[in-house]
């Protein structure tokens, strides 16, 4: 099974993907953006894009390797991964769900000034590259082939995540942490997946 979290750049996808994985045994974080980095890393400038997304090589890889992955493990595999293209999203969840596989979609929603209230506390302003794509985002994240639309603006990470293990009839185990180690391990979070681009 394939859960994939998708939602505007400050929605709480990654922090919301880590808070299941640490409550669902047997399940892995799988990042799509990966793909991307390698494909910027060792193509000729001349044939670089802006958004890793349009090279088709790199919904190519994600489909092959979620298909792969879903075949031969038998764990919950939970990717969180902005695609707000409805042609991109039927190459890879699409694709996969002809194939046979269960992929259970969630898009996490907010208003642009929760969003941008979000982007500011990890450190992106008003005019970063994330901040700039949420108006896109919120436009194209509105279409129905993204539902499940989940209304995120006053709720925490983990009602968030209860949320949708609630809706997938998916018991989570008890989180036993106290508030100063869930903030622990969302900044920790939050800095292993701190982005620099070049």
């Amino acid at each position: 099974m394939i859960i994939w979290i998708n939602g505007a750049f400050g929605a709480g996808k990654t922090q919301t993907s880590f808070e299941l994985q640490r409550r669902l045994p047997h399940s892995i974080v799988f990042d799509p953006e990966n793909a991307g980095y390698y494909i910027r890393k060792n193509i000729p400038r001349e044939l670089s894009k802006g958004d890793f997304q349009d090279y088709t090589m790199w919904r190519e890889m994600n489909y092959s390797m979620l298909k792969y992955m879903d075949t031969e493990y038998r764990g919950i595999i939970i990717v969180p991964m902005t695609i707000v293209n409805p042609q991109y999203f039927s190459e890879i969840v699409g694709k996969l769900r002809e194939d046979g596989v269960t992929v259970h979609h969630f898009t996490l929603c907010a208003s642009k000034e929760v969003l941008l209230k979000r982007l500011l506390t990890r450190g992106e302003g008003k005019n970063s590259w994330a901040a700039q794509q949420i108006d896109r985002c919120i436009a194209g994240l509105s279409n129905e082939v993204f539902r499940h639309h989940l209304d995120t603006e006053n709720l925490t990470v983990g009602m968030v995540s209860e949320s949708i293990a609630s809706m997938l009839h998916i018991p989570l185990q008890p989180d036993q942490r106290g508030r100063i180690e869930k903030l622990k391990d969302r900044v920790l979070t939050q800095i292993k997946h701190i982005r620099f681009f070049t």
